[in-house]
């Protein structure tokens, strides 16, 4: 396997190969989860650990368990955190479905997840196992996503995912199914004039129904990449 560091600071990288790579959702995961430096959190189907890995350039949370069933995942997760300066990620190879020994059951202020977004056996399914584990739902699906983090979660605690917007009703019918409402969505086109390619939603365990629906983001503009996609890239309108 041919892996490849991506620097996300002068101290933080990600290593990522053909298998497990990374793409702006998880990016714009991150950024919409308000993750606190308080908190303890667990991103489900971490990958090569993208997600963690971005909490950590800013007011990092106290604990992170990046979790994974694809040794391999776990392994690049493991090679990012010695080749950066960080502390507080643990990597942990098990199926979310079982969780693993020791889980923080019920103790959990936010868990993450991005998930395959195409159903089992929908569409076309790409030749390498690892690529059909990380787009469709072979190994897990959304009801499993949220029936872990429901057990991961303490009372109020939330669940961050996102997904395609052809999918909102299947994650919504998930996240209620197991005590987690909905509270907060946004859609994510790539420019004002395209219908949304992603939508960003968070749901708290144990809370009463009410929904706010945020104002779209937006990927690019006439300008390039648009202001808000640069902020929570960090990156200089030089740099586009």
């Amino acid at each position: 396997m041919e892996y490849k560091y991506e620097k996300l600071t002068d101290k933080i990288y990600v290593c990522a190969s053909s298998d497990h790579r990374f793409g702006t959702d998880a990016f714009l995961l991150a950024n919409f989860s308000g993750y606190r430096r308080k908190d303890k959190v667990c991103d489900l189907g971490t990958g090569c650990g993208i997600i963690p890995l971005i909490m950590q350039k800013s007011n990092p949370p106290q604990i992170i368990y990046g979790v994974d069933i694809q040794e391999g995942a776990i392994e690049q997760l493991r090679l990012g955190i010695a080749k950066s300066e960080v502390s507080g990620i643990i990597p942990v190879c098990a199926d979310l479905k079982e969780l693993w020994e020791g889980a923080p059951l019920g103790q959990l202020d936010l868990v993450t997840c991005n998930p395959p977004y195409k159903a089992a056996n929908a569409g076309f399914e790409s030749a390498l196992t690892a690529q059909k584990i990380a787009r469709h739902e072979i190994m897990c699906n959304i009801d499993d996503v949220c029936a872990s983090a429901a057990r991961l979660l303490k009372f109020g605690g939330r669940l961050c995912v996102c997904n395609r917007p052809e999918r909102l009703s299947d994650v919504i019918f998930a996240m209620k199914n197991h005590d987690i409402e909905p509270k907060r969505l946004r859609f994510v086109s790539k420019n004002p004039d395209e219908a949304p390619w992603l939508f960003l939603i968070e749901g708290k365990k144990g809370s009463k129904p009410f929904m706010r629906v945020e104002p779209q983001l937006y990927i690019r503009t006439e300008n390039g990449f648009s202001e808000e996609l640069q902020k929570i890239y960090n990156i200089g309108k030089e740099e586009q």
